[in-house]
């Protein structure tokens, strides 16, 4: 079922659990971990961002602009609000959520959302494009929100003045990152979308800020040794430098860590998907 707000066209994205980040355990992976699981409702999306038409539509403004079908880049995410609580105020909002079941609202994706909405293949990004949303930006997912909530903020500094956002390969629709964009300062090729969706209510559960320490540290000194440290001592001996291996014990061990480090950064064994049962 279709829905239509202020001539803006939102279409149904099914109840889903999807997952993410990754569970590969190098180091240049942290910021993609933990992977976990998210349980979202129903809700509504545009297919496509803002055009200049649409704003101007929802708005009850006259659009005079030639390029009026063209996605709209010089939206901030104040302006985002501003246009979501304008659709709210209306009551063509109040008569369409009276006939869904509890509250709801409009806003900016959360990356949740955004990522079940393209599973379901419902939404589009034109390559090379970022898309604002609704969460605040984290440095990984510990602290996400896994009912699909926005995130809040909770940062002080610089940071406390962006917003998370998704960008898209120029070339391949299919590679993604995780990017923040000023909430208050337009950007080129930054684009935003709407999204109908519940209200969650009570408190969110989230993922744990955090854990096994001590299990990471033991896992980091296992694969040192093996990968690192006795490698470097049997490549000598193995050349039948085995002097070297006693003598030069201390530029031996020095160079199994370093090596050790090197192939943390791209290879440890990989970690479990944390589930939303797990959690309390």
């Amino acid at each position: 079922m279709k829905v239509q707000l202020n001539g803006i066209e939102f279409l149904p994205v099914e109840a889903s659990s999807p997952i993410l980040g990754t569970t590969k355990g190098g180091w240049m992976y942290a910021s993609q971990r933990p992977c976990y699981e998210a349980q979202l409702p129903e809700f509504f999306v545009m297919a496509h961002p803002l055009t200049k038409k649409q704003v101007a539509d929802a708005l009850g403004l006259p659009s005079t602009d030639e390029n009026e079908e063209q996605a709209m880049e010089t939206l901030t995410s104040l302006d985002v609000n501003e246009l979501a609580q304008h659709i709210m105020n209306d009551s063509d909002f109040l008569t369409t959520t009276e006939t869904l079941k509890g509250k709801w609202e409009v806003r900016a994706l959360t990356q949740a959302e955004w990522y079940a909405a393209v599973h379901q293949n419902i939404l589009n990004l034109p390559p090379g494009f970022t898309e604002r949303l609704a969460d605040a930006p984290a440095s990984n997912h510990r602290g996400a929100m896994m009912d699909g909530r926005p995130r809040p903020s909770e940062w002080m500094g610089p940071a406390a003045s962006q917003m998370s956002a998704i960008a898209v390969h120029p070339k391949n629709m299919d590679m993604t990152a995780m990017t923040s964009v000023p909430h208050d300062r337009p950007l080129p090729k930054v684009l935003a979308r709407l999204a109908l969706t519940p209200i969650r209510q009570g408190e969110a559960k989230r993922v744990p800020e955090t854990t096994d320490r001590w299990a990471n540290l033991r896992s980091e000194v296992v694969w040192t040794t093996v990968l690192g440290i006795i490698p470097s001592f049997l490549i000598p001996i193995i050349r039948g430098m085995g002097d070297y291996a006693t003598e030069g014990w201390v530029n031996l061990l020095f160079g199994g860590l370093c090596a050790g480090f090197l192939t943390g950064a791209v290879w440890r064994p990989r970690r479990p998907v944390l589930r939303y049962e797990d959690v309390p």
